[in-house]
């Protein structure tokens, strides 16, 4: 199953407000056996985002396991993104407290507290092995590039940064 395919389930899930839990539950998705974070966040929010489809829509998702890794915040603040939105991150750190107050509402109330009290995210961000969409090497952020950036952003105006990333 690739994501392309996946594209039409997850719009008609958000669109007839049927929400993220019975999205989950369709034999589709279920049988990926993915954790629900990276359900939600990739499949269900962006699932059908013109970016993501060219960059991953034709990742063969079956193929594809998850695990929770610790990643230096060095390495992690180098990553790049998927290549149809290669410049987002260095956008989004150009203006790292714009992005996280405008994340108020909805999924993202508490963003701000979140970094104001743990200097961080409210939630992992999503990771996948570059070799699954080309020939290099490495991991690239798939969700949470404005969370990377923010990253990037606050650490790189910040001296003394307290937090981990």
């Amino acid at each position: 199953m690739r994501l392309q395919d996946i594209a039409p389930i997850s719009r008609s899930y958000r669109e007839n407000l049927s929400g993220f839990h019975a999205f989950r539950y369709h034999p589709l998705v279920s049988g990926l056996g993915w954790p629900d974070d990276v359900l939600e966040q990739w499949l269900y929010d962006h699932g059908d985002n013109g970016a993501f489809l060219r960059d991953y829509g034709d990742l063969n998702l079956s193929a594809v396991a998850w695990t929770v890794e610790a990643i230096a915040t060095q390495e992690f603040l180098a990553m790049p993104t998927g290549r149809s939105d290669g410049s987002c991150i260095d956008e989004y750190a150009a203006d790292p407290n714009h992005w996280i107050s405008v994340r108020q509402h909805g999924v993202h109330a508490g963003v701000s507290l979140c970094w104001a009290t743990h200097g961080t995210w409210k939630r992992w961000p999503i990771l996948v092995d570059r070799s699954l969409v080309d020939a290099t090497t490495g991991l690239q952020v798939v969700e949470g590039r404005t969370r990377s950036a923010s990253s990037e952003g606050v650490t790189a105006r910040t001296t003394g940064w307290p937090h981990s990333i």
